[in-house]
């Protein structure tokens, strides 16, 4: 079995400070990390359930991934993030069942993280990301 745990469930939203007053709020929830990642361009917020996180992920630019996101489909479900201990391995394999890599190669991630992405198509209509820690 590729995959260790739930990394994180991310979504996307229009006003990221919006959507971290309403976690507390609504649940007490605490950001445990908060990071621009500019070259995807976006600004994540995380929030700590258990060994995973909540992903909070808002645009930083108008042609960032989240942006074109949020303008075809709206705030919501962005995509689910898997743990894994070998990215380059973990992908490869979802290639070789029939997934659409988006990244070629693994790469940064935040929080330090190496990354991939496979794309919808190729999953049964959800966005995937591969973390190795």
């Amino acid at each position: 079995m590729l995959l260790t745990e739930i990394d994180h469930i991310a979504i996307a939203v229009n006003d990221l400070d919006a959507a971290v007053a309403y976690y507390a709020e609504a649940f007490g929830a605490e950001v445990a990390h908060r990071e621009v990642v500019d070259s995807d361009g976006v600004e994540e917020a995380l929030v700590k359930v258990a060994d995973s996180y909540i992903q909070l992920t808002a645009a930083t630019r108008p042609d960032s991934p989240i942006a074109k996101f949020l303008e075809k489909r709206g705030e919501g479900l962005h995509h689910v993030g898997y743990r894994v201990d070998n990215c380059a391995e973990a992908l490869a394999s979802l290639v070789a069942a029939g997934g659409r890599a988006i990244d070629e190669e693994p790469r940064p991630g935040s929080r330090g993280t190496t990354v991939a992405f496979v794309h919808p198509k190729g999953s049964f209509g959800t966005l995937i990301e591969l973390v190795q820690e």
